[in-house]
């Protein structure tokens, strides 16, 4: 059996986690602000929730192209635009404060002159709606999700390409961590720093390492999968994977991130100041930031725990299940959470059970998609997380408000045994076994050994 040991990774691996963990503040750093924001701009829990989901309803429509652009043209000029993208949005939350109360445009929009039957209560109307803070927010969210959705289709695709069954989940816990290790650091940049040099400062050192993060890919990573016919048909929204495995695995990213970012991220600030709980004499936006960033970081660790197990062992699938139960155990904490240790176990927990099926689920789908496949199967998968991470915050923050923060959590400690159920049966039909065992060969696509260890 193989050492469970940790190789240094390729360095064009370390470059796109370098440039994922940059980008990745501004990922981070609006949780633990825009809740509390809501109720200083007048805006509802409804449009709170919409603001954080909608860089993944975006994705909807984003994914499926980005996976097909990668199988076609490759992944270097995607990646790249990509994070230039997320860096411009990053921008737009500084862009968001800086725009005055719509109070303050009557005295503007009365001097205009007019326009017909248009008169300064429309002037005034329509100036609300271009410079209301809420409605840059959500431009920024909009293209956060389209330059997320190019970063993670590429991410994923380049660690693929670099990998054989040995290091495939190790290298994708790794892409993974990078990818999540930059959300932690902006939520403790969006939470500590906010508190202590406000909201505008926070999101405008996170739009500076965002747009760093263009610049180390554009110098550091280059071209690793052009394998297909760059003169094919259109690229269209709907042009996702229905294989079996992208399919089965973007159900258990669904349900994970449904709970992970819905349940748990998008309300952890108001569970806090429901139950006054409190780090370092912080208010709840410093404290939650310092939650999740320890949820987060539990994640990145387990993701190359996982990884490298899923590597050294003959299948896969028994360490997936194993850490779906110990997202399952989080949840259930949780709901009965009710002090800064019970609290911190929950996340430690839900965090490891995120992470710990990162790697080896993302390694599952490489070892049964072909590489020409492998860009528009990771898009499928991150189409069916993002419908997940979107429903999260729309349902959860109304539920919330309507019967508790506990029957919610308790809810979505239900999630992540579906999930399990789901992958047995997706990997049972696909490769007539439960216990699949990884691909032996350099790229994915081979067919999966069967294995009864």
């Amino acid at each position: 059996m193989t050492r469970l040991g940790f190789e240094r990774p390729p360095p064009v691996l370390l470059a796109v986690i370098a440039s994922t963990f940059f980008v990745g503040f501004g990922g981070g750093v609006v949780f633990p602000i825009l809740p509390n924001l809501g109720a200083v701009l007048g805006i509802s829990a409804f449009m709170v929730g919409a603001i954080l989901s909608a860089n993944r309803w975006i994705r909807l429509v984003a994914n499926a192209p980005a996976g097909a652009l990668v199988d076609r043209y490759g992944t270097r000029t995607p990646f790249v635009v990509g994070l230039f993208v997320e860096g411009i949005a990053t921008l737009g939350y500084v862009v968001a404060l800086a725009m005055p109360p719509a109070e303050s445009l009557r005295p503007l929009a009365a001097s205009l002159p007019t326009l017909g039957v248009v008169g300064p209560a429309d002037w005034f109307a329509a100036l609300s709606v271009v410079v209301a803070p809420e409605a840059w927010f959500l431009l920024a969210r909009v293209l956060w999700g389209l330059g997320s959705a190019a970063v993670f289709a590429t991410a994923y695709t380049i660690a693929a390409d670099l990998s054989d069954s040995g290091s495939r989940g190790t290298n994708m816990g790794i892409v993974r961590g990078g990818i999540t290790m930059g959300f932690p650091a902006g939520l403790v940049l969006g939470g500590v720093v906010s508190a202590l040099a406000g909201n505008v400062a926070a999101f405008a050192v996170a739009a500076a390492f965002a747009l760093t993060a263009s610049v180390v890919a554009h110098r550091y990573v280059p071209e690793t999968h052009v394998t297909g016919d760059r003169s094919g048909d259109s690229i269209r929204p709907w042009e996702v994977d229905t294989a079996v495995p992208a399919l089965t695995v973007g159900l258990v990213n669904f349900g994970l991130m449904f709970a992970y970012i819905g349940a748990l991220f998008s309300t952890l600030v108001l569970f806090l100041g429901a139950n006054d709980i409190s780090l370092f004499g912080l208010a709840p936006q410093g404290t939650s930031g310092l939650f999740m960033a320890g949820t987060v970081l539990s994640a990145a660790f387990f993701m190359l725990v996982g990884g490298r197990v899923s590597d050294t062992r003959d299948s896969r699938t028994p360490i997936l299940l194993v850490f779906l139960v110990v997202s399952f155990v989080g949840f259930l904490l949780l709901a009965r959470a009710g002090s800064v240790l019970s609290l911190g176990f929950a996340c430690v927990f839900i965090g490891a059970g995120q992470g710990g099926t990162s790697g080896p689920m993302m390694a599952l789908l490489a070892d049964l998609t072909p590489d020409e496949r492998m860009g528009r199967a990771s898009g499928t998968n991150n189409v069916l997380g993002d419908v997940g991470g979107g429903l999260g915050p729309l349902v959860s923050l109304p539920l919330i408000e309507a019967v508790g923060f506990a029957p919610i959590y308790a809810a979505c400690a239900a999630l992540p045994l579906l999930a399990g159920c789901v992958l047995l049966l997706g990997v049972r039909r696909e490769t007539g076994t439960f216990l699949p065992g990884r691909v032996a060969g350099e790229a994915g696509g081979s067919d999966p050994v069967a294995t009864d260890a």
